[in-house]
């Protein structure tokens, strides 16, 4: 038996987030570099990432799936070397469902922030999305390099949006083109860079002028770290000296319990600051020995019984556990299952159970992945990360196990898709060829929906943005060979009551022999938002039998994904059944089917229906001059303006407008944004939340249905 090259101690399970072009996949890029991955620095902009695999991702130079990565650092000393397992993340709100499924299988994180503009939106969506999951972070401020770089204000940001415990261990010397090196705050040492590519480092005394500053954040930094022990405090409070191996050790514990976020610096493209970073993500993230354990629930048949929590601790001796985060299609080996070992050792060649859905699976072929190259495996131990070659049955979320020690692990939740289009194929030889193509994209892309229009029989798409379901479309055409028709994007909307309403419903049919009885009588109220739906069965003395409940409750989850008032799904809603009657011979399932479909939409008339729209969180980066035309034009789009700021050292020259705009008025804005601003402004949008339409609007748009 093999045994594994790395003890669990030495492995970290990372990921890199950001806001989009923070410097995600830079800072990735040079981590493969440093560490002996690659002998070529990639760059992002002449479309040479090794991490942005896809033909998309080249062109466009962002990020759209997470990429899966194994590197090893430091090479020296052996004893300390560490396997550390790196997910790139996407950055593009779009995306979002890459970042969560990421973030769900990670034990540590690295948040990147651009140098000028600090905490961007989607910055702070990654890091409560991390907070989320518990998952602990070290931040890096990147591009210090740039014009209007600012450490501190960018230090500032973090404070101000994300949290008060970021500390910096860290200070640059110097910024834009003048930034050449970073004090480090533990070992009170300046370290130069010498050459172009951050290689050679030379250690130095302090500048005299930073040595004011450095004191200060130094014993910020010490007095934080000494809190959170209280040997150290008792050193500290009688003036002992404290080792910086102490101060490492207390602060890596800190870090993993997320009570502190330390924060360093660089410049990514200019080679500075990540063999610093590598070493940090070494010392102060966690190894799955860290985290301990995963929790999850013992598989039971019986609907009724509540499921006992069970432990799996992270070590190869408890059974094998493990989760699936990403399906994807690969050219070469054909369906791809990214999984994160919690427990256990998996062994090509043997079967395992998808406990989620109750199916054994055969693992043939197990893949560590770089990027999108592969090295074959033939075992893989507790707290990696690996690819397995052709699972039939298993999606995102699923949960993989030992047959004989079953468990399910906490899935992974997903947000609703926001925007629609219609989509069909060119020719009538594609029919059957894009049915299957969107089927492969749904398993690989859980916020990627499909569905046919029962009027028009169309195939409609839905997805989280108009990049997003561009992107599929696109790939659609360029892996699968399929040219395809696509509709306008549609917006997602729903259909939501405000009252209390109560109503019958009667089918009832008479037809020589067996004729059809089904009567209940439903009361349905409005729930909090974001609760969906809830049926609740309160038949008293049988007046309605057990065997036709399921029924009516599949009537009204029909009336439901119908919707109303205009063809949109109802959400929000609480139905109650509370009286009826039946039929000893003419009752039957779809008979009550029918009458509950019918009592909800009856009661839902009287209960004062409402159309909901997507709302979404706007920022909007323009140059001052134009900053009157991009409020006029988003107050036209019915925006609600919430701050307007200046960025960088002269804050009149680059605004920052924040806001919520309803999705519906945004189709297209891209192309209106640059023309009014000659090209020079930029704008982000992510989902917010859902909101009543006015009332004028939703005329309109009833009327089109």
């Amino acid at each position: 038996m093999t045994s594994r090259k790395h003890p669990i101690e030495k492995i970290r399970n990372i990921g890199i987030i950001a806001h989009i072009d923070a410097g995600k996949t830079t800072v990735t890029e040079r981590i493969l570099y440093y560490t002996g991955k690659k002998h070529k620095v990639g760059e992002v902009h002449d479309g040479e990432a090794e991490m942005d695999w896809m033909a998309q991702e080249k062109e466009r130079g962002i990020t759209i799936t997470a990429a899966a990565t194994t590197c090893f650092w430091p090479f020296e000393p052996k004893e300390k070397t560490c396997q550390i397992n790196i997910i790139d993340t996407p950055g593009h709100i779009d995306f979002t469902a890459e970042v969560q499924r990421s973030l769900r299988v990670l034990d540590g994180g690295i948040v990147v922030f651009d140098g000028v503009a600090g905490v961007e939106p989607q910055s702070e969506t990654v890091w409560h999305q991390a907070k989320k999951f518990k998952v602990p972070l070290i931040a890096f401020i990147n591009k210090l390099d740039r014009v209007g770089a600012n450490f501190y204000k960018d230090l500032d940001s973090i404070h101000q949006r994300l949290t008060k415990n970021a500390y910096p261990l860290q200070l640059p010397i110097g910024q834009e083109e003048n930034f050449k090196g970073v004090i480090d705050l533990l070992e009170e040492k300046a370290k130069i860079y010498l050459d172009e590519m951050g290689k050679e480092i030379r250690e130095e005394e302090i500048p005299k002028e930073m040595e004011d500053k450095v004191k200060n954040y130094r014993s910020q930094l010490i007095e934080t770290i000494v809190e959170h022990d209280n040997e150290l405090m008792h050193k500290y409070l009688e003036g002992e000296n404290i080792t910086t191996e102490e101060l490492k050790r207390t602060l890596r514990k800190a870090t993993i319990e997320a009570k502190i976020v330390p924060v360093f610096c660089g410049a990514a493209l200019k080679n500075k600051g990540i063999q610093m970073l590598l070493d940090a993500v070494v010392d102060y993230l966690p190894s799955p020995f860290d985290i301990g354990f995963i929790e999850g629930e013992e598989v039971t048949k019986l609907k009724d019984v509540e499921a006992k929590k069970i432990k799996r601790m992270a070590n190869d001796t408890d059974p094998f556990s493990a989760l699936a985060f990403k399906i994807t299609s690969d050219p070469y080996v054909g369906t791809l299952t990214f999984f994160r070992v919690y427990s256990g050792i998996l062994k090509a060649g043997t079967y395992l159970l998808n406990s989620t859905i109750d199916e054994k699976e055969r693992i043939g072929r197990i893949l560590r992945m770089h990027a999108n190259r592969r090295e074959d495996i033939s075992e893989v131990y507790a707290g990696e990360i690996a690819a397995a070659v052709g699972l039939k049955n298993t999606s995102t979320g699923h949960t993989l196990c030992d047959p004989n020690h079953p468990i399910i692990l906490e899935s992974i939740t997903f947000p609703a898709p926001v925007i629609s289009v219609a989509i069909e194929p060119k020719t009538k030889i594609d029919q059957e060829k894009m049915s299957l193509a969107l089927k492969k994209l749904t398993q690989e892309d859980p916020t990627f929906k499909i569905k046919t229009d029962e009027e028009t029989l169309q195939t409609i798409i839905s997805g989280m943005g108009e990049l997003h379901l561009e992107i599929l479309v696109d790939r659609l055409k360029r892996e699968f060979k399929i040219e395809a028709n696509v509709g306008k994007p549609q917006v997602a909307y729903k259909e939501t009551i405000l009252k209390t309403a109560e109503a019958e419903g009667k089918y009832i049919r008479q037809t020589g022999g067996r004729g059809q009885y089904g009567h209940c009588w439903l009361r349905i109220e409005p729930l909090e938002k974001g609760k969906g739906f809830e049926f609740v069965d309160a038949i008293k003395g049988g007046v309605i039998p057990k065997e036709f409940i399921p029924a009516v409750e599949k009537g009204v989850k029909e009336a439901i994904d119908k919707g109303v008032l205009a063809g949109y799904p109802v959400v929000d809603v609480k139905v109650t059944l509370y009286d009826g009657s039946y039929h000893e011979v003419d009752s039957s399932e779809i008979a009550f089917k029918i009458a509950g479909s019918a009592a909800f939409q009856a009661a839902a008339k009287n209960a004062f229906l409402v159309l909901l729209e997507p709302i979404m969180k706007i920022e909007v980066v323009t140059p001052g001059e134009f900053m009157g035309d991009v409020i006029g034009d988003l107050n036209s789009k019915r925006a609600q303006i919430e701050e307007v700021k200046g960025r960088g050292e002269e804050t009149a020259k680059v605004k920052v407008i924040e806001g919520k705009v309803p999705l519906a008025e945004m189709f297209g804005y891209a192309t209106q944004l640059r023309s009014m601003t000659q090209g020079r402004a930029s704008y982000t949008m992510e989902f917010s939340y859902y909101s009543q339409v006015p009332s004028n609007i939703a005329e309109v748009i009833i009327g089109k249905k």
